[in-house]
């Protein structure tokens, strides 16, 4: 599975950023798709996921203000990232896990947020 991420850049504090991903190749089986983040000196941490079905799950610190969606006949994970803080800023990660627990991971894009 080949992950495409794009919409990474630099805004404003209260500014609005949307990220994609795009899943090609074997994408037969993928069940969840998200995103993650780590900043620098931080951990890898969980930002949203969404199942086949629809079901998401959000890390506390992003809950009202980013929303998660998927459109499975393109295979691709949005992130709508709105009221963007200084604290967002971070390399964002798509990742896919498929039914089988087989998981994959596109490559960062940067989402930096100036006060």
């Amino acid at each position: 599975v080949q992950l495409q991420a794009f919409g990474g850049g630099l805004v404003q504090t209260g500014r609005s950023l949307r990220l994609s991903c795009a899943a090609s190749g074997s994408i037969s089986g993928i069940y969840v798709m998200g995103w993650y983040r780590q900043a620098p000196e931080n951990e890898r941490e969980l930002v949203a996921r969404i199942t086949g079905g629809g079901s998401t799950n959000y890390a506390h610190s992003v809950k009202g203000r980013f929303a998660i969606s998927r459109d499975n006949a393109k295979n691709t994970v949005y992130l709508q990232m709105d009221s963007l803080k200084p604290e967002d800023t971070a390399a964002y990660y798509c990742h896919v896990r498929k039914r089988n627990r087989d998981r994959y991971w596109g490559q960062g894009t940067q989402v930096t947020v100036s006060s």
